[in-house]
């Protein structure tokens, strides 16, 4: 049986142990096994423990909040005053952030503890991590497969036990897709719902930061810290922010699952397609009523995505280019020469690759053949998704179409490597919250099962998801990391 961030809080509440026991047998695990996996880009051991200190003060006069004291991980793209903010590149490998990230301040008002930070695809731009200067992460369910990406550091660390929840961020999936590959539970909350703020930037009008944990129920605790509107950030939307806890024991009975057929065809593993079978029957069972759906644009996501996101970061990873960030070559001849080697040295061949797609499709005589029709194509998608939720409450799909692959097997083909994403894109296009959540196993790997929400109704999907994993027990399942 796992450790959840519930139980933790309940034994910190009733002094069965304090944050610094828990905080070092953490440190402890991370030591053990970080080798093996990979997960970790840096551990904060000693900042760990003073934290893990005042919490327990805190604690003691009775002043602490629901997740004080409670060790997490973060991924290495938020910055974090005083602690190096790499984002898994050459380019930022020596900088050390000078301010904390919203996300950063608001766990740290919480009183939580930071275990590190987490291992990632380079600037976010992957499926596998296995596109980071600090070498590839391991799945702790297989360590010759991967853990999923962009987030994947964050993912096989709570899989493997080695925090009890973690920070991603998910621009075309990236906290979902690992999380079902990793057998955890991640969700993407709404565009706008959590700050971008101190987010080192990928796809702006994209990425949202959510959390990883075990349960549903954890995620709610996690997200609640995180969520809330923030001047500084102007993707940020002034929303009043639930209490995401107060409606996950509520009955499901008469909740409409949409299943999307274009989620069901061609392409989708017949394993997995079992998988997620038997959780739409256990969903029959919790009496929600099952509603066939159509998504007719979803087959434009990845085109449309694989030209809105370069473009992004085209634009965003301008900025790193030796003299005001990153990496700078040695002995420049030039100008010229300083921005080209810097930044051939600086970056890896997949940020490279997405810089150069994004360039050309931003550059005069394209932008209206592919940036501005991408935009067009991407409205078309929110509008499916608008009428879809005319029809019911929650679209339930596969997260990914097959399992985890092996380490290695995709890195040469970046098309079949995108096509990991599929299930996940849209969303991130649309802007709507979604969560990924064990549902069982195929060739002893996890099957992740995705469920949608309408804008701003994370809350539904994390009741869903909780009554399911009340049903089941999929999300208790342990990987044996020796």
């Amino acid at each position: 049986m796992t450790t959840t961030i519930k139980q933790l809080q309940q034994g910190l509440a009733e002094k069965q142990f304090s944050s610094v026991e828990i905080t070092q047998d953490y440190l402890n695990k991370i030591n053990q096994h970080n080798t093996d996996i990979n997960c970790f880009i840096s551990v904060t051991d000693e900042l760990a423990l003073q934290q893990a200190v005042v919490a327990d003060i805190a604690l003691a006069k009775g002043t602490g909040s629901v997740l004080t004291g409670i060790p997490i991980a973060h991924k290495d793209i938020f910055c974090t005053d005083g602690v190096k903010t790499s984002c898994a590149s050459k380019m930022l490998d020596n900088f050390i952030a000078p301010y904390n990230a919203t996300v950063i301040e608001k766990f740290n008002r919480s009183g939580t503890v930071m275990l590190g930070k987490t291992n990632m695809d380079e600037f976010a731009m992957g499926s596998s991590n296995e596109n980071s200067y600090y070498g590839s992460v391991a799945n702790p369910w297989d360590f010759s497969r991967v853990p999923g990406g962009s987030s994947g550091g964050s993912a096989a660390a709570v899989a493997a036990r080695l925090a009890p929840g973690a920070t991603g961020t998910d621009t075309g999936g990236s906290i979902r897709q690992p999380a079902a590959l990793c057998g955890i539970t991640g969700i993407k909350p709404t565009y706008g719902r959590v700050s971008r703020y101190g987010i080192v930037a990928f796809g702006s009008s994209l990425e949202q930061a959510g959390p990883f944990a075990h349960t549903a129920e954890d995620c709610a605790l996690l997200l609640q810290s995180m969520s809330g509107f923030d001047p500084r950030d102007s993707t940020s939307v002034d929303q009043p922010v639930p209490n995401f806890s107060d409606n996950l024991n509520n009955d499901i009975a008469g909740l409409k699952i949409g299943l999307p057929k274009e989620f069901f065809a061609d392409g989708l593993n017949p394993d997995v397609a079992k998988v997620i079978e038997s959780a739409i029957a256990e969903f029959r069972k919790l009496g929600a009523e099952i509603v066939d759906i159509s998504l007719p644009n979803m087959g434009l996501s990845i085109p449309v995505y694989y030209v809105v996101a370069p473009a992004e970061c085209s634009s965003n990873l301008s900025r790193m280019d030796g003299v005001r960030f990153g990496h700078q070559c040695e002995n420049p001849v030039d100008l010229e020469d300083l921005y080209k080697r810097s930044r051939s040295e600086g970056f890896g061949e997949e940020v490279k690759r997405r810089i150069m797609i994004g360039t050309y499709a931003l550059s005069a005589g394209y932008y209206d053949a592919y940036y501005l029709k991408a935009q067009q194509l991407r409205r078309l998608i929110k509008q499916d998704y608008v009428k879809a939720f005319e029809q019911v409450d929650v679209i339930l799909c596969p997260t990914t179409p097959e399992i985890a692959f092996k380490r290695g097997e995709k890195i040469g083909d970046p098309v079949s490597m995108y096509l990991q994403d599929i299930y996940t894109l849209s969303l991130n296009l649309a802007g709507l919250p979604g969560m990924s959540i064990p549902a069982g196993f195929s060739q002893s790997m996890p099957v992740g099962l995705q469920l949608i929400g309408n804008y701003f109704e994370e809350s539904r999907i994390l009741n869903a998801a909780h009554k399911f994993q009340q049903a089941t027990d999929w999300h208790l399942q342990v990987p044996e990391v020796k």
